[in-house]
């Protein structure tokens, strides 16, 4: 037996790969195959399974593509109901693969299909869960996501959740491993470990969520802090549940080379948002004009999903040389599909052609430790609460970026202000936004937070602790 977690940072998602005598399974892909299949033929094993734990609502599942080539059947737990052929397995029902067993335990709250998988190995004994976004490290699954879709509250979802881990989970042994379907960073839970394996036992010692004394007590507090889900969930959950296109389509598509003056005419035919990938340290410097800038380099999927929100939105792409096949895999992930293809050369090739340039007023963080007058001067931080509640510039206004289309309206567009996240990445993202919308004035810091706070001005008189405004 073998047991394979293929980890994706970018969406702190797991996958696992499970071999056992000549047979293999899959649970959770995500939404490019090809791993799989390298893994598979590698290894020389025959695919008799993919295991979903639930219809996932931060990215695109791979399991029709990965049906479709290998010919193996889909699995959902109890009450699932996809519009395409899978098997609908019952609770306590049994999978044979190869020389182990995987046993179906129906788990909802999360979802209402939601399943932790328990593996049974070659002595018959409990040897690990898969256990979707029902338990994770840490935490346990939001129990928001699904309650439009099952017609209950939070709170009834919550408590099937309670339920759930009381009666399936909780009474397996301690040595039991658990792998969960995410980690910290994830917007599927509040609480997660930055570890991705860990034991039952431990998780029963340290959990919050494991060690509330009653059924009351962990609906408030699993229900307690929750920020409002990504727009683009809802959307990637009916993609998982009704189909998709093909991701080589999608990626034929993406490959697709636009000249520069054909990238133009496209951009002002068409409703088409242009995102450019490169680093914030490029962008500023020169774009497009009207682009949007989500750097490859960071949390790029989840991010185009809580800024773009609308999977079926139209996209054409600017990325370095040679990003373009990564770029339009990391999209597909999250359900962004309809990319009308990349500027050929890049952004220096629309450059050496003459076409208009824009740029952002970033400044360096000692300009900004120079510049702002603490009481006098605006400052937005657009990091989430919680790192705003840790420390920030006095008197500055908490704006997270996840937020920007509730506040943005409020922004005075003839008072100048300051923005900044943790390190520029987020702060750009904005900068990229309130540009695109006509905002000029604003000075984006460089290094954002991190750099704030090693100045000399930062080490006298204006960085403070304090509690979210």
């Amino acid at each position: 037996m073998h047991i394979e977690q293929i980890y994706t940072g970018c969406l702190a998602q797991g996958a696992y790969y499970i071999t056992s005598n000549g047979e293999a399974a899959i649970i959770d892909p995500l939404r490019e195959i090809k791993p799989y299949l390298e893994r598979i033929n590698r290894d020389a094993v025959a695919l008799k399974y993919i295991f979903e734990t639930h219809f996932h609502a931060d990215f695109v599942s791979g399991h029709l593509d990965l049906s479709r080539e290998t010919a193996a059947p889909i699995v959902y737990g109890p009450t699932a109901q996809p519009s395409f052929d899978a098997i609908i397995a019952k609770d306590d029902e049994l999978f044979k693969v190869g020389n182990i067993s995987i046993k179906v335990l129906h788990t909802p709250g999360h979802t209402m299909e939601s399943t932790t998988y328990l593996l049974i190995d070659e002595e018959g004994k409990d040897h690990a869960i898969f256990s979707g976004d029902t338990l994770f490290l840490g935490d346990v699954g939001r129990p928001d996501l699904a309650q439009k879709a099952a017609n209950m509250t939070q709170e009834d979802l919550a408590g099937m959740l309670y339920d759930s881990l009381n009666q399936k989970i909780m009474p397996l042994a301690d040595d039991v491993m658990v792998y969960p379907a995410h980690g910290a960073g994830s917007a599927c839970g509040k609480n997660m470990m930055k570890e991705t394996v860990d034991t039952l036992g431990h998780q029963k010692q340290m959990n919050y969520a494991l060690n509330q004394p009653n059924r009351e007590a962990f609906i408030k507090a699993v229900t307690d802090g929750l920020t409002p889900p990504p727009g683009y969930f809802g959307m990637n959950v009916a993609m998982n549940k009704q189909g998709y296109d093909s991701f080589e389509t999608i990626l034929n598509k993406g490959m697709r080379a636009i000249t520069p003056a054909e990238f133009e005419a496209a951009a002002e035919e068409t409703t088409a948002l242009i995102l450019d990938t490169r680093s914030a340290a490029d962008f500023y410097k020169g774009f497009i004009p009207q682009s949007i800038n989500i750097g490859l380099n960071g949390d790029f999927a989840p991010w185009v999903g809580a800024m773009i929100v609308d999977v079926k939105q139209a996209i054409l792409l600017v990325t370095d040389a040679g990003k373009e096949e990564e770029t339009v895999t990391r999209l597909s992930r999250v359900g962004f599909d309809h990319i009308l293809g990349h500027l050929k050369g890049g952004f220096d090739n629309w450059k050496n052609a003459g076409l208009e340039v824009d740029t952002i007023h970033r400044i360096s963080a000692a300009e900004f430790a120079q510049q702002v007058k603490i009481g006098e001067s605006k400052v937005v931080d657009i990091r989430k609460e919680t790192e705003y509640a840790a420390e920030h510039v006095d008197e500055a206004y908490s704006r997270p970026l996840a937020y920007i289309n509730d506040w943005i309206k409020d922004l005075n567009p003839n008072e100048h202000f300051f923005l900044h996240c943790a390190g520029g990445y987020r702060s750009m993202i904005a900068a990229s936004i309130l540009q695109a919308r006509g905002y000029r004035n604003f000075s984006e810091v460089e290094g954002g937070f991190s750099a704030i706070a090693k100045t000399n001005v930062a080490k006298t008189d204006f960085v403070c602790q304090s509690k979210v405004l």
